[in-house]
């Protein structure tokens, strides 16, 4: 056995055991017969072809076959949240820091560093709608990195960033947005970037009348978010319920994909029930973290433990060989 077959053994391992017995010469023969002679690794593509696969397998061997249909429907309401909310940070980044001029440092007219990765947002926004698909994925990639870049380039520039309640749950939001559909109605595809637009309109209604101020710290502003982690989870659980109605379980798989950024953005009321300092605007920064990891260690767990039992259902309740009903 070749160093190529033995890696290419290694990567069937995302298959289910069975489907590996049945079939695994045959996959890895195909790709032994198309790899350039002297090969010693399978390449990139071929490793990434060969996950997949055996994701898919997996899957269907759960019988999930609604979950990447779920996944493509939490991303467009993950992708609407996050552009929403980008139109909502635009207009507090444009106006002037409030303590500028005080020694505290500002980036030219704007509030902090947001204003990159929110207007990132917003192309990712605008490209939904000329080119969902690809191109739509390209640009949250994009805006989803610039997004984690905050945090190291406040550090290194010494220039303010939004604080990390708010671009924690924007990071979750942009992975879930990472599975955008390839194909939606004309009709849906304007919807977050009508959605992002109308946030800002209002955050600028608000702002005029002193009911939104130009600081992601105050009271007016804090509340934004636990406010959409409300609405996210009310859209979920009614998408789950009217899917689930009609025999469709792409609403419940969507639901349970959404429950992580649903926590980010609830982070600061479940840090507070966490934290035992008195009560503030913002909870402690020990209860913030603790509570970011065990959203981000118990939701995404939520998926695959589902996956595991919905696979051993099937098999218990699938007919034994021999012992099929007349």
């Amino acid at each position: 056995m070749t160093d190529l077959e033995r890696r290419y053994l290694r990567l069937l391992a995302a298959y289910p055991a069975d489907y590996r017995r049945a079939r695994g010469a045959e996959i890895v023969g195909t790709y032994l017969d198309l790899a350039a002679p002297g090969r010693r690794w399978p390449s990139p593509a071929d490793a990434a072809d060969l996950l997949r696969g055996g994701l898919r397998q997996r899957v269907r061997a759960a019988g999930a076959v609604d979950l990447m249909p779920g996944v493509r429907l939490a991303a467009t309401v993950a992708l609407l949240t996050a552009t929403t909310l980008a139109g909502v940070w635009v207009v507090l980044e444009l106006r002037p820091a409030p303590i500028a001029g005080f020694g505290e440092p500002t980036l030219g007219p704007f509030v902090s560093l947001g204003i990159v990765a929110w207007t990132a947002w917003g192309l990712a926004a605008l490209a939904h709608a000329l080119a969902p698909g690809r191109w739509t994925r390209r640009a949250v990639a994009l805006a989803l990195l610039l997004t984690a870049a905050l945090v190291p380039a406040g550090a290194l520039t010494g220039l303010p960033r939004p604080p990390l309640f708010v671009l924690l749950p924007q990071i979750g939001l942009g992975l879930v947005a990472l599975g955008a559909a390839d194909r939606l109605p004309a009709s849906l595809r304007a919807v977050p970037l009508i959605a992002a637009g109308g946030a800002g309109l209002l955050g600028a209604t608000l702002m005029s009348r002193n009911m939104f101020s130009a600081s992601y710290y105050t009271w007016t502003v804090v509340p934004v978010l636990p406010t959409a982690a409300v609405v996210v989870l009310a859209l979920a659980l009614l998408l789950a319920a009217g899917l689930g109605l009609r025999g469709d379980l792409r609403g419940g798989w969507a639901l349970l994909i959404l429950l992580t950024p649903v926590g980010l953005l609830a982070l600061q009321p479940l840090a507070g029930a966490l934290d035992t300092a008195p009560v503030e605007v913002v909870p402690s920064w020990t209860a913030l973290a603790a509570t970011a990891v065990l959203v981000a260690l118990v939701g995404p767990a939520l998926l695959p433990l589902t996956l595991a039992a919905r696979s051993h259902w099937a098999r218990v309740t699938q007919p034994r060989r021999g012992h099929l009903p007349q």
